[in-house]
This record gives structure tokens, C-alpha cells and sequence, in this order.
């Protein structure tokens, strides 16, 4: 299985920016941490970051011209104001995707409730740091394997 780790605007800045939100692991271990858990799990990723919406919804284009089996996106403050991204997953299905928070956005700012990606991904996981990176990978498997 290969996925797309699809990181948006600012999460280059974990680490560094409001830790108390967002943890002390920099962006760097970040990655280490997901390619060493998809490693135990026989799962090739490719990590991408960008700020750039555009960016971010020609990766997820790419992603289905590149068959790849599915995407775990953290799109960030895109999640709240980006019809594109959601319109860009929703193009890609049946390639399935989990939406990732590392904070629980629910129990931010009002305005951060609300998902535009939500309806067109499997599932959303929030609150978990990191670790959402890993409990995504493992839905994605999961779902995969139940498709077979």
C-alpha cells in the first residue's frame, strides 16, 4: 500500500508555534514518527507540506493519477475555508482519505467546528497529536483491507 501524507498551511511550524495546542515534537520528528509507524505496517508514504492551496489540491489530483490506495490530510486552517480541497477530494474518490487534526477543533474557536473535507473523507480523528498520523494510517488500512 502506498499513501500521501498531506500536510497544509503551518504545520511546517509544530514545535515551534503555540505548544500548548500543538505539542513540542518539531515538524521533522513528526515525519520520522509516520514513516517509522508506516514502515512497521508495510506502508510506503510520501510526506508533503505545502501552504499553498493550490499546491495541496494538485497533490491530491496527483495522488489519484498516481493510483495511489489512499491519503491521510491534516489541511489545516484550509479545513475551514477551502471548497477546492474539499472538491479535490471529493473528485478522487473512490480513493479514500482521513481528515487529521492535531488538536481536537471542536474544542477551539467557533469558527474552527466546521469541516469542509469532512463529508468526502472515511473518517476524522482529532486531538491525538501525532499519533492521529498513525490512528489515520491504520483506518486507511483498514477500510482498504475490508474493500479486498
Amino acid at each position: 500500500m502506498k499513501f500521501l501524507i498531506l500536510n497544509g498551511p503551518n504545520i511546517n511550524m509544530v514545535g515551534i508555534r503555540e505548544k500548548t495546542i500543538y505539542g513540542t515534537m518539531d515538524f521533522n520528528e513528526m515525519i520520522s514518527l509516520i514513516q517509522t509507524e508506516a514502515a512497521k505496517r508495510h506502508v510506503e508514504v510520501d510526506c508533503y507540506q505545502s501552504n499553498h492551496e493550490g499546491d495541496l489540491v494538485d497533490a491530491i489530483q496527483n495522488a489519484y493519477f498516481n493510483k495511489l490506495d489512499g491519503i491521510v490530510i491534516n489541511p489545516a486552517a484550509y479545513t475551514h475555508t477551502s471548497v477546492a480541497i474539499a472538491d479535490a477530494i471529493k473528485a478522487i474518490s473512490p480513493i479514500p482519505v482521513v481528515e487529521i487534526h492535531l488538536s481536537d477543533i471542536k474544542e477551539r474557536e467557533a469558527f474552527r467546528h466546521h469541516s469542509y473535507c469532512a463529508p468526502y473523507c472515511i473518517e476524522q480523528i482529532k486531538g491525538f497529536g501525532p499519533q492521529g498520523y498513525v490512528m489515520a494510517m491504520d483506518a486507511l488500512i483498514k477500510y482498504i483491507e475490508e474493500k479486498i
